[in-house]
């Protein structure tokens, strides 16, 4: 999305509601080099509208690996369902912190399938959150 497509005041609220942080792997903007995205829950190109009711905050990584996607097979189940929706779920209800916090775990189908579409757990994001632990950083406080 074009940053500048968005007004300003959108895009502060959007990640204030979002508390700074990736609604997805909630990799803290405080740590991540690169400014956290506004992204679509609803991807525009399918018919996604820039109200803020379909606006959050994601990391790179999350929104490149998510791309226009809105659904996804849970690899349990071999259904399709609706990707995690961060403004409108909460993130401790589908997916659990594992291997003391470097793993993410879908703990529902949509946790399940979110965590495959997105790969949340990517060789990068894993040791970036080992890293992170070692210096007492991380996994987040699980107030969502």
């Amino acid at each position: 999305m074009n940053p500048t497509s968005l007004p300003e005041s959108v895009r502060v609220r959007v990640r204030r509601a979002a508390g700074d942080c990736c609604g997805y792997c909630l990799s803290p903007q405080r740590l991540v080099m690169a400014k956290l995205e506004v992204e679509h829950i609803s991807p525009r190109v399918l018919g996604g509208s820039n109200e803020e009711l379909n606006l959050w905050l994601s990391c790179s990584f999350c929104n490149r690996y998510k791309g226009s996607q809105t659904r996804a097979i849970d690899p349990t189940t071999n259904e399709s369902v609706a990707l995690f929706n961060p403004r409108e779920q909460i993130w401790s209800e589908h997916f659990r912190w594992i291997a003391d916090g470097t793993y993410i775990m879908g703990v529902t189908d949509v946790g399940r399938a979110t965590v495959v579409a997105l790969k949340l757990n990517n060789e990068l994001a894993v040791e970036v959150r080992r890293n992170w632990m070692l210096v007492g950083w991380h996994p987040p406080n699980l107030e969502r």
